[in-house]
């Protein structure tokens, strides 16, 4: 018993006591105040009276199991139980009740459920989800609470909202663990039957007791949809106000329908109805028995019981005792030269299409397809001739007007000037030194610079200055398009402009009537020409040697002796001026200076710059952070594997072989060359200077810049740095006649 509440009687509760402090126990929910702190204790942290606190310890001891938050630990990982519930069933004589089965879905990491039926065929009922995800309560008194995965176990009812679910089975995931939750699982149980499910069971299983026919059309439909056969045929409608018809034909393999379209000529004055006959079946016999509405079905039945009304009833004609066949025709009827009875209308197949015939070379096996030839050849159409040039503007200024009833300017090529315009250090000019064809000594003594733009095969010619020379100098001819001598002004055709191949060195040109010698170009022009030799054939050095090889195949002997007698020294090294002229004096001027100068860049002799490690390493930085390859931890400590002895050495094809391996992202000549200039001492390769060389992110090389060929704007003839200086004539000689010494 307690004491009485009365003075003296009661003890100072406070006694002992370090905390006073009070909890909030009041807030705001949706701009309304009131009490939040449902779990909030009292002062001091002391339940208040008639509140039960929620335990703060968990089943699992200190350090089991992971720190993580639960919607990081138990992300997508569900708990499934197998369930049921029972349906009453109103006013049916069949059941009172039915059994319907569902899933129950429990989310570990928010501890929420669902609630899923599964979808039955033809069962009438509307199925799918039954309770959305959400946090369910419990029910009342304890609706205050939620729940939780230690509710849920086999051969068990749970409510959920008023609903009973009896929980039979899991699968294998959630047996696991709710096992190592601790949890004794109980044993399955089954679900029980219901009277409808019974009978629509035995409904399924039960054979119909009279005959059935089933007529199958699904499966040519999966196997043929979308395939059909195109037929080119003709009807001969050449009455006395007829005339033959094109026709096309569509055989569809699906469902063995015709389709038959006709091709109306332009100006024929026939109405636009391009549908000859619809889409249907063709029967072979039409139209002399036409059958009437009703009388061809798919199925025939027998009355076997009197009257519809009064007992009787219609079964299926087994034996198709009644029944009205009609041919209709399919694809074997379908043949090249065959005539088709179109509704009394005779339609020949004249031709068809590919697809058509691989159909009938695979299916019928059928090989000839000759086409029948029933329209004679159609007249050659006479050649369109335009006016000719009338002087007013531009020769395509003419013909466009010729071409439409409303003149269009002419288009340029804009794929041409897109693709040769100049990018970068790419110029696409071609540029040559230039003298006048003349017999005046003052004219002699000029220089040109003949300029030619490939975007647009435009021609500009540019006189230096030159002090003192009594020439003004400056623009000569302003950049256009220059026409080729000797045509006609008055012409129907387009005249001939000079070409890219037609400029060389040493080639005589004629601009508005000022005869021009090429005499030189710039580097870039031999450069180009020599990338682009298929375009150029006086920078083609197979088709320079060849004919070298023709023309001195009879005296190679005397061609031996002039390189010999100008070589005393005996080391096939030769100036160019005296390989040029001996050229010259050998074949008679039958080879032009441009051929000479290419024979001699080819078969040059020239300084090759050395590399330094430096650059290389430069290089092999730059590719391979372009492609972004980091991986040389791993390619250390496969080369330090395979180094047997452990001195930091290993072979070259060894090393080339890993490199290999690891796919790096550089040129296999380009990763040889690297390769060598670490090597040392014969044939071994030091790996860790090569990873040391490699590794952009620990050892960053500053990126060198290389040196193109640079498009000089200002150039004005003069002689380039890499012009060719000594020509080796021993390699000529070997690739001509096959002479090694």
């Amino acid at each position: 018993m307690a004491l009485p509440f009365l003075p003296g009687n009661s003890f100072n509760r406070n006694l002992g006591k370090e905390k006073f402090h009070k909890s909030q126990h009041f807030g705001y929910s949706n701009d309304i105040s009131m009490w939040l702190g449902e779990e909030k204790p009292g002062v001091g942290g002391a339940p208040l009276l008639g509140q039960n606190l929620k335990p703060k310890f968990s089943v699992f001891p200190k350090g089991v199991g992971s720190d993580a938050p639960s919607w990081v630990a138990f992300d997508k990982q569900v708990l499934s139980f197998d369930a049921y519930f029972e349906e009453e069933v109103h006013q049916r004589r069949e059941e009172t009740y039915r059994i319907r089965q569902c899933k129950i879905y429990f989310y570990l990491e928010d501890d929420t459920i669902q609630v899923v039926e599964p979808e039955i065929k033809n069962s009438g009922i509307p199925q799918g989800t039954i309770i959305r995800r959400h946090r369910i309560p419990l029910p009342a008194p304890n609706d205050d609470q939620f729940y939780t995965v230690d509710h849920l176990n086999l051969n068990k009812d749970i409510v959920f909202y008023s609903k009973i679910y009896r929980i039979v089975n899991c699968d294998e995931f959630t047996r696991n663990f709710l096992r190592k939750l601790g949890v004794r699982i109980n044993p399955p149980d089954s679900v029980p039957s219901d009277a409808y499910s019974s009978t629509r069971k035995k409904m399924e299983e039960m054979q119909p007791l009279r005959p059935y026919e089933r007529i199958d059309t699904l499966k040519q439909f999966l196997e043929h949809d979308r395939h059909v056969l195109r037929f080119f045929c003709f009807w001969d409608d050449t009455t006395l106000f007829g005339d033959s018809r094109e026709l096309v034909l569509y055989y569809y393999l699906a469902d063995d329908t015709v389709e038959i379209l006709e091709i109306i000529p332009a100006n024929s004055g026939r109405d636009t109805t391009p549908v000859f006959l619809h889409r249907g079946k063709l029967p072979k016999s039409s139209p002399q028995n036409v059958p009437q509405p009703g009388q061809v079905t798919a199925r025939t039945v027998l009355n076997v019981f009197g009257p519809m009304g009064h007992g009787g009833r219609y079964i299926l004609d087994n034996l198709k005792t009644g029944a009205v066949h009609e041919e209709f025709y399919k694809d074997s009827d379908l043949t090249i030269g065959a005539a088709l009875n179109v509704w009394g209308r005779k339609v020949i197949l004249c031709d068809c299409d590919e697809f058509t015939k691989n159909y009938y070379k695979t299916k019928f096996g059928i090989e000839d397809f000759t086409p029948v030839q029933y329209k004679a050849p159609q007249p050659p159409r006479p050649k369109k001739e335009f006016p000719p040039y009338n002087g007013f503007g531009s020769e395509a200024d003419t013909l466009c007007s010729c071409m439409a009833l409303l003149p269009k300017p002419p288009q340029r090529d804009f794929k041409k000037f897109m693709e040769k315009d100049r990018n970068g250090l790419e110029s696409n000019v071609l540029r040559f030194v230039a003298r006048l064809d003349t017999d005046n000594p003052i004219d002699k003594e000029r220089k040109f610079i003949v300029s030619y733009f490939l975007s647009d095969d435009t021609v500009t010619v540019f006189e230096p200055q030159e002090r003192n020379s009594g020439m003004v100098g400056g623009k000569f001819l302003e950049r256009s398009r220059v026409k080729k001598p000797g045509q006609q002004l008055f012409k129907s055709e387009l005249s001939e402009y000079f070409r890219p191949e037609d400029l060389f060195v040493g080639a005589r040109v004629n601009f508005n009537g000022f005869l021009f010698i090429l005499v030189d170009a710039d580097e870039y022009v031999f450069n180009y020409m020599e990338r682009n030799a298929n375009e150029f054939p006086m920078s083609d050095i197979s088709v320079i040697t060849s004919k070298l090889r023709r023309i001195g195949e009879t005296k190679s002997r005397e061609i031996k002796q002039h390189f010999e007698a100008n070589d005393p020294t005996g080391t096939s090294h030769m100036p160019y001026e005296i390989f040029r002229n001996l050229l010259v004096d050998i074949y008679a001027n039958q080879l032009t200076e441009h051929e000479i100068m290419t024979t001699g860049r080819y078969y040059s002799i020239r300084d090759k710059p050395e590399i330094d490690l430096g650059s290389l390493t430069a290089i092999a930085q730059e590719q391979l952070k372009k492609k972004s390859f980091e991986n040389f931890s791993k390619l250390s400590d496969v080369f330090v594997y395979n180094d047997q002895e452990k001195n930091g050495w290993l072979s070259f094809q060894k090393t080339l072989t890993i490199c290999k391996a690891f796919k790096i992202p550089l040129a296999d000549d380009f990763l040889r060359v690297l390769l060598e200039k670490h090597t040392e001492n014969g044939d071994q390769v030091n790996y860790i200077s090569l990873v040391t060389g490699l590794n952009w992110r620990e050892n960053p090389t500053a990126a060198q810049k290389t040196a193109p060929v640079k498009y000089d704007p200002d150039w004005s003839g003069q002689a380039t740095a890499n012009a060719v200086n000594n020509v080796n004539v021993l390699l000529l000689l070997d690739d001509l006649f096959g002479i090694e010494k």
